[in-house]
């Protein structure tokens, strides 16, 4: 699985809840604070849990396929939003 690596506490990706700007904001800004601590997996537990770009999520379904992406754990909610709760089986 060489291209898709978001592994996150949400199973499958799918199902989680769009979030705020602001939730966004505290998020990337908490992971930043870890980075600078030298918890790398930290930072990207966090930043992999923000909602994937849908155009990403299209071209990572394209390269690898929807099991992959599923798989993968991503937070796919904004994909979701885009394209339709059906769009990975589609």
């Amino acid at each position: 699985m060489a291209g898709v690596q978001c592994k996150t506490e949400h199973p499958k990706g799918l199902g989680v809840k769009p979030m705020t700007f602001d939730e966004e904001l505290d998020i990337s800004v908490k992971a930043v604070e870890l980075r600078k601590a030298g918890d790398e997996e930290g930072y990207y537990r966090l930043m992999n849990s923000l909602p994937m770009f849908p155009w990403l999520a299209k071209i990572f379904k394209e390269k690898w396929g929807a099991d992959v992406l599923i798989n993968s754990g991503c937070n796919l909610s904004a994909a979701e939003a885009e394209f339709g709760p059906d769009w990975l089986r589609s």
